[in-house]
């Protein structure tokens, strides 16, 4: 017998709307033991080579780690895995938050979708309580207008979403999933897959928290972590600036991808995009994920043009939105990425994707007949809501 706890999986098929309730022995669990590894196990297991990742035969899986919900810094991660239509390989996503805390006090380590509904649904989850309700009131909103709805229509605060918003429903191929409004399983698809299968959200309620075995034995582990945490000038620095104070050094250091990676450095615009320039200026707030001290999370205001609902820009939404195509305001990067996250897009795919076009446009490969108009140069800021759009 294993001294590995079994791993509980919650099995929905939105085509037959049959719900169960499984369990992987832990002899095998501490072999593939959650997040990506228990993601990929449960997906290999059950689908076969060649399945279209956007047909109802894909599996997308939620899934968490064995030490999900303990109250230690890091945590708290959400991996989201299927294969992908971007890639045509297996997609590997991971998002903080709550969200990951919730799926645990629910007392599953891993949700694996199937099928397809024959309409827009979400799935709420309630302890032993799974309901597949339907979703036609929030289907075409944005995450933020979703999320109200999800909750007027439970009527049920204390909630947390995981959501595609219209990029998911459309399937646009680097489609997120968002919970917050501003964390996101993205990169390589995952909202599509999601939007394929006509799901809109999954919503856990809280419930229970995770204890540790051996409290004691745990207590000597995180013991002054917090204080360890802040006496060093990196993670201080991290939690200060956000992973966006990187990007005045790999500036200094030829590394900062510009005009499309044709350069790696932006003298011209650099220091307008930095995490110190956005500490300085916009930022707002800092949120945290459960029990993490760092909170290292984004939170930027500009009256009338970027609501914090939706967080703030990390170093790779400033690099694609900003250097990438020559853009050196951090407004209009503060609201391309709250786009990307009210329509459920991967801000480094959608950014990238941008210069690209831009990089075609000077070199004549694209023209304005084909842009309807706009004026597709690097460093054009004017553009770049209409591109995201």
């Amino acid at each position: 017998m294993s001294l590995f706890p079994d791993a509980k999986i919650l099995d929905i098929n939105l085509t037959t709307k049959e719900i169960l309730n499984r369990t992987i022995p832990g002899d095998i669990y501490r072999l593939y033991p959650g997040g990506s590894a228990l993601a990929v196990y449960l997906i290999l297991q059950d689908m076969p080579a060649g399945v279209d990742p956007l047909s109802p035969d894909n599996m997308l899986v939620f899934s968490v780690s064995p030490f999900t919900g303990l109250s230690m810094s890091g945590l708290s991660r959400i991996v989201v895995s299927a294969k992908s239509p971007l890639t045509g390989t297996i997609g590997d996503s991971q998002a903080g938050g709550y969200f990951p805390v919730y799926l645990k006090g629910n007392g599953y380590d891993a949700v694996v979708i199937r099928g397809r509904s024959d309409k827009p649904v979400y799935v709420y989850l309630d302890d032993a309580k799974v309901e597949i309700r339907d979703a036609g009131k929030m289907w075409g909103h944005i995450t933020g207008e979703s999320e109200k709805l999800i909750r007027e229509d439970l009527g049920e605060e204390k909630v947390e979403i995981a959501q595609i918003g219209p990029a998911g429903e459309n399937m646009v191929r680097f489609a997120n999933i968002i919970n917050m409004c501003s964390r996101a399983n993205g990169r390589n698809g995952m909202g599509a897959v999601m939007g394929s299968k006509n799901l809109k959200a999954l919503v856990l309620k809280k419930n229970k928290n995770l204890k540790p075995a051996d409290p004691e034995a745990f207590k000597s582990i995180t013991k002054n972590v917090k204080e360890q945490l802040e006496k060093n000038q990196t993670v201080a620095g991290l939690g200060k600036f956000g992973t966006d104070g990187d990007l005045e050094g790999f500036n200094k250091e030829g590394f900062l991808p510009t005009r499309n990676w044709n350069s790696g450095y932006f003298p011209e615009g650099a220091k307008e995009i930095t995490g110190t320039t956005m500490y300085e200026t916009v930022l707002k707030d800092r949120e945290t994920c459960y029990a993490c001290s760092v909170r290292c999370k984004r939170v930027v205001e500009i009256p009338d043009v970027v609501d914090p609902l939706y967080g703030g820009p990390e170093y790779e939404t400033c690099g694609t939105f900003g250097s990438y195509c020559c853009i050196g305001d951090l407004a209009t990067i503060c609201l391309a990425n709250q786009l990307c996250n009210m329509y459920g897009l991967d801000t480094i795919s959608c950014g990238a994707t941008i210069a690209f076009a831009m990089e075609c446009y000077e070199k004549g490969v694209i023209n304005d007949k084909d842009t309807g108009g706009l004026k597709l140069k690097f460093g054009n800021k004017e553009i770049i809501a209409s591109l995201v759009e």
